[in-house]
């Protein structure tokens, strides 16, 4: 980050979810280094509030910290709720939470976990949150990946019910936050609010630890030296946030903070609706 950066963000207040470890910490990190009003989302109360206040005390200013599992769609909108209650206003939105499960699980909301997480969440979340979003010039950001080109909407069996395989959901969920992404920009056209995605690379975190395949095991220890930094992973993340340059542009998909084609099926707008429909009825919210 450049000094010119330093200060972009003052006045603005910024929501990272998954904000305590990996690319989100490092997210709200440097979006606090540049003036941001900076909140997090975390599982665990007291590393999510250790987190808070190790950013806090580097960039000067408090950190707030909202404690929710975002696989549940009863903490995710109870995490709504709280936001709107607490952040009087909200500039940016930071969908940075998603995980992969090597073996299939359930959520308390009986859907597979890795869909419900990655793509119902910042599905639900962001619908909850798009008025107080709207009451400047709003960003949702979306942390999607490469994977997305791997990945097909099997709508058929979107809960991997019938066959499941953890790189297949990832790249389903994935492919599913780009659609998202561009469905969302085409619904709010040339408004207040915009929304883009993004690849961060491959970075060196500790995700699918809960749940790793063999290959994961055997393969991420010999990669990790050529694995990206986590504040590195979060440059694009960053620079989607409070890059002046973004201003007014939306349905992005950017790699390296430039924007970049996503894979051909993003671009295929009734899937899109159709992807829009459904995660509608999953959530319980109008489809409009």
């Amino acid at each position: 980050m450049s000094h010119a950066d330093a200060g972009s963000m003052t006045g603005r207040t910024v929501l990272v979810t998954g904000g305590t470890a990996g690319i989100g910490r490092a997210t709200a990190a440097g979006l606090a280094a540049m003036g941001a009003r900076m909140a997090i989302t975390g599982r665990d109360r007291a590393r999510a509030e250790r987190t808070a206040k190790e950013i806090g005390a580097a960039a000067d200013s408090p950190v707030h910290v909202f404690v929710a599992d975002l696989s549940s769609q009863t903490e995710v909108r109870r995490l709504a709720h709280e936001v709107l209650r607490t952040l009087p206003c909200l500039d940016v939105l930071v969908n940075n939470v998603g995980g992969h499960w090597h073996t299939r699980h359930v959520t308390a909301d009986g859907l597979e976990h890795t869909f419900a997480l990655n793509h119902l969440a910042p599905f639900l979340l962001t619908s909850l949150l798009l008025d107080r979003l709207a009451q400047g010039a709003g960003r949702v950001v979306t942390v999607a990946s490469d994977a997305h080109k791997q990945g097909r909407i099997d709508f058929d069996d979107l809960q991997g019910e019938q066959s499941y395989s953890g790189a297949r959901a990832y790249s389903q969920s994935k492919l599913a936050n780009v659609l998202f992404t561009y469905e969302l920009a085409r619904r709010l056209g040339t408004g207040t609010v915009t929304a883009n995605a993004l690849h961060p690379g491959v970075v060196r975190t500790s995700f699918g630890a809960e749940d790793p395949g063999g290959a994961q095991r055997l393969l991420v220890p010999l990669l990790r030296p050529f694995l990206k930094s986590p504040r590195s992973g979060a440059t694009t993340s960053i620079h989607a946030a409070s890059s002046p340059a973004l201003a007014g542009r939306t349905g992005l998909y950017l790699v390296g903070s430039r924007a970049r084609r996503s894979s051909g099926q993003t671009y295929d707008a009734a899937a899109a609706a159709r992807l829009w429909r459904v995660s509608a009825d999953l959530t319980g919210l109008d489809p409009r």
